[in-house]
């Protein structure tokens, strides 16, 4: 297909293929002629990923052009791709008194460990959630780590078993790790928008039952 229909497929206009195609995420398209191009399924496929990381995902092109240097290396396990992948989703963590540091990331190792999760340097995800706990500690929830954190975990791993079985089941290697960014990507969004609604129907049955103002008088 020529850029003007891989753009139309796509969803992204033919300018920021081009960037695409300068920054060397996106594979030049076999020469037909000195002005044109011609370019494939796998262009097509390519674009929806770097779309679904950049776009949804919000990654930098330097985040983005690592997650797909892996891609495009064979000899790299599968192991290591999709911890390659899943690396490049992590929020970056900020600058944390290493006492603070320290005394969440105990309480985010000590569950983990509780389930026989071996995962082991720590890895982004763990150094994120580890900023989230001790946040959220600094704005006067310290004991958030051990009342809702194993919730979270519980849920979560529901959650990966789905992800991860999708995702082996997706056919070839781009196509795994194709799987594994967007719907992680896309995942992630509604897990959130599923826990606000979630919140707003027990929070509609514990009004209709009378249990905030049972606590008000309690309290009172």
């Amino acid at each position: 297909m020529r850029i003007s229909e891989l753009s139309e497929r796509s969803g992204i206009a033919v300018a920021t293929i081009k960037y695409y195609l300068r920054e060397g995420l996106l594979p030049a398209g076999e020469r037909t002629s000195p002005n044109q191009a011609s370019y494939s399924e796998d262009h097509l496929r390519r674009l929806r990923l770097i779309r679904a990381m950049i776009e949804v995902g919000g990654l930098p092109v330097a985040a983005v052009g690592e997650v797909l240097a892996a891609v495009d290396t064979p000899e790299l396990s599968m192991f290591k791709l999709l911890g390659v992948a899943q690396a490049s989703l992590s929020a970056p963590t900020s600058v944390t008194p290493e006492a603070e540091w320290d005394r969440a990331y105990a309480i985010v190792r000590a569950e983990m460990d509780r389930r026989g999760w071996d995962m082991r340097p720590s890895g982004p995800a763990i150094d994120t959630l580890t900023s989230v706990l001790v946040r959220l500690a600094q704005l006067g929830y310290p004991a958030w780590g051990t009342t809702a954190l194993p919730s979270y975990f519980d849920g979560a791993r529901t959650i990966a078993e789905s992800d991860v079985a999708a995702a082996l089941t997706a056919g070839s290697r781009e196509e795994i790790i194709d799987a594994v960014v967007v719907v992680t990507v896309l995942g992630d969004t509604a897990v959130a928008a599923i826990r606000r609604i979630a919140q707003a129907q027990v929070s509609l049955e514990r009004l209709a039952s009378g249990a905030p103002e049972q606590q008000v008088s309690d309290g009172g």
